[in-house]
């Protein structure tokens, strides 16, 4: 079963790859990083006009990373807005990924967190730097292979 937009795409021989639809029924789909600028510029021609959130986690340890996009359609009159999930899968050596910041601005922090936390690089995004940790820091808190240097939990302090 498809939803409206991955039936639009399939329609207009966009490639993507429906990975279902979550417990709401909100439908996710998984587009590479190469097609994910001009599938984005589609969803919000389309009408998705809203970016609700975006994340970033590892998939496991040396695989993939992934950045998460949930897209809102907004419209006047409609109690119920129609929402999909995007997946983006970047490989983790040199993880790159087309910045949404241009189409969707609300993307400017959420993008530089995931960039901070998960070490995403988003192409062509304005101000893509830091956001949490100090610009001092080595490495990307929320990798699964991430070792905390001179890390000390405060119970083992006494």
């Amino acid at each position: 079963m498809q939803g409206r937009l991955s039936a639009w795409l399939v329609k207009h021989e966009l490639v993507h790859r429906s990975l279902g639809f979550d417990y709401q029924g909100i439908e996710t789909l998984q587009i590479k990083p190469e097609d994910w600028y001009s599938i984005a510029v589609i969803s919000y021609v389309y009408g998705y006009n809203y970016l609700r959130s975006q994340c970033a986690y590892d998939v496991a340890p040396g695989g993939l990373l992934a950045s998460v996009y949930h897209l809102t359609r907004i419209q006047y009159g409609v109690d119920q807005p129609e929402e999909v999930c995007i997946k983006v899968f970047a490989q983790r050596r040199n993880p790159r990924i087309p910045s949404v910041f241009w189409i969707w601005k609300s993307a400017d922090f959420q993008e530089r967190e995931s960039y901070d936390m998960v070490g995403i690089s988003y192409d062509n995004h304005p101000r893509l730097k830091r956001i949490l940790m100090p610009e001092s820091w080595i490495g990307w808190p929320l990798r699964k292979d991430y070792i905390a240097p001179n890390f000390y939990e405060i119970q083992d302090a006494h």
